[in-house]
């Protein structure tokens, strides 16, 4: 039976892709910051572990609570939105606190659990990005900090890419889409099971070819 981590697994896709993950027959390691107020997430019976991505220490501790484990694919997917504010407006602290969350964590984690993913079968590491990190499709939204914590996001799964594949391993980014969740809003045009299941798709697809791709959530590549 495979194993799958999934951060930020408490709601929104991460909860859909637990929820998918455990219904094909996976071994789901589901993360959030406070279990015991994840009622939806303890609902779908699977193992659940205490992880604040903002915490380094945290994540170490994780990974030496699964010491010897194996995982097959690690999954970040936490990550926070921020405001949706345009030129004129940045705000020092809020721009470090999306690098933090959204790009740096994802890097500890990948550092913190490259010996459970290299023993594994499948040797996968994918993190959810945003087609709004795409340097070439600029378009007319705002949110300074998150796109570019999710580019910055972007050069770290293609780095991880290029620097693990002595190892076997495998890494790239996948945009969920425009999905209707809290982030997302009611508006998107995306369910979030149709969003969880493109993006499941994409990781069992994923090889060395693929490796430090930047891709949709329907397999489409996205330009940098």
């Amino acid at each position: 039976m495979p194993t799958v981590l999934i951060t930020g697994a408490n709601r929104g896709i991460g909860l859909e892709l637990t929820r998918q993950y455990a219904s094909a027959g996976w071994d789901v390691i589901a993360c959030c910051r406070k279990p015991k107020e994840a009622g939806e997430l303890t609902a779908l019976k699977v193992e659940v572990k205490a992880l604040d991505v903002a915490d380094a220490a945290s994540i170490k501790t994780l990974a030496t609570d699964l010491k010897g484990r194996s995982i097959d694919v690690l999954l970040n997917n936490a990550g926070i939105l921020g405001r949706r504010i345009g030129f004129g407006h940045a705000e020092p602290d809020e721009f470090l606190e999306l690098q933090r969350v959204n790009a740096l964590a994802p890097l500890l984690i990948a550092e913190a659990f490259v010996a459970h993913v290299t023993a594994s079968g499948q040797k996968k590491i994918a993190a959810i990005t945003s087609g709004l990190a795409s340097i070439t499709n600029v378009n007319d939204a705002a949110s300074y900090a998150y796109r570019a914590s999710k580019a910055s996001l972007n050069m770290v799964m293609r780095k991880l890419d290029y620097d693990l594949k002595d190892r076997g391993i495998v890494a790239a980014a996948i945009s969920p889409g425009w999905v209707q969740t809290d982030m997302g809003g009611t508006d998107a045009a995306l369910k979030v099971e149709d969003s969880a299941a493109g993006i499941i798709k994409v990781i069992a697809g994923l090889d060395a070819a693929k490796g430090g791709g930047f891709f949709g959530y329907d397999g489409e590549t996205i330009p940098w």
